[in-house]
């Protein structure tokens, strides 16, 4: 069942807000991840159109949200990213070059480990926007990316549906991508990544 409602609370820098029902009712949160995909940002007064679902602990959530006479979109009128894919992929190149001994065993550790603590971040804001907690700031976000934590990202986006409708962030987000594979490819071809390798390991 859908409801109509107005955005009575919006922060766009945080992605999320609350949409109160015609004729009164229960406040629902609103995150921009909930919006069809293409749709201009949000702001306060918007009139939309959602579905309700209960969180954990019971609160109302909605989802699928489009604004009033917004036409639904088309089947594969946009074309998704396959965020989990490129990272699959991306990981078992960089254990394949590690294999024949052109990346450094260093190099192949630092994508795996900070992955991993970038995925656990984008959870956890993720969870934090949900609960109306503190959020990650996305500067911390983008850092971790960069610094060799871009794969474990694209994972989580995918995973958690987080910061994938936010264009300023997914811009920003490819940009660390680039800026990151630019300078390991630096460290490889320069020797850098080698001579630390071996120094940390003892190789």
């Amino acid at each position: 069942m859908r409801f109509a409602g107005r955005i009575t609370d919006w922060n766009g820098e945080r992605g999320f807000g609350f949409v109160v029902p015609h004729g009164g009712g229960d406040r629902a949160f609103v995150h921009v991840s909930e919006f069809q995909r293409g749709s201009r940002p949000p702001v306060v007064g918007d009139l939309i159109s959602y579905e309700i679902r209960k969180d954990a602990k019971g609160r109302l959530n909605a989802k699928t949200i489009r604004f009033a006479g917004q036409k639904i979109e088309a089947p594969g009128k946009h074309r998704r990213i396959p965020r989990l894919g490129i990272a699959l992929a991306f990981f078992l190149l960089v254990a394949i070059f590690t294999l024949f001994g052109k990346v450094p065993v260093m190099v192949s550790l630092a994508y795996l480990a900070v992955s991993l603590v970038s995925y656990v971040l984008y959870c956890l804001d993720k969870a934090a926007a949900e609960k109306e907690y503190r959020r990650i700031p996305e500067t911390t976000l983008h850092f971790i990316d960069l610094l060799f934590g871009w794969p474990g990202g694209l994972v989580a986006q995918q995973q958690c549906r987080h910061k994938t409708a936010k264009d300023s962030f997914q811009r920003t987000f490819w940009l660390t991508v680039l800026l990151n594979l630019a300078g390991a490819f630096v460290l490889v071809a320069s020797g850098i990544a080698q001579r630390l390798s071996s120094a940390l390991l003892g190789a």
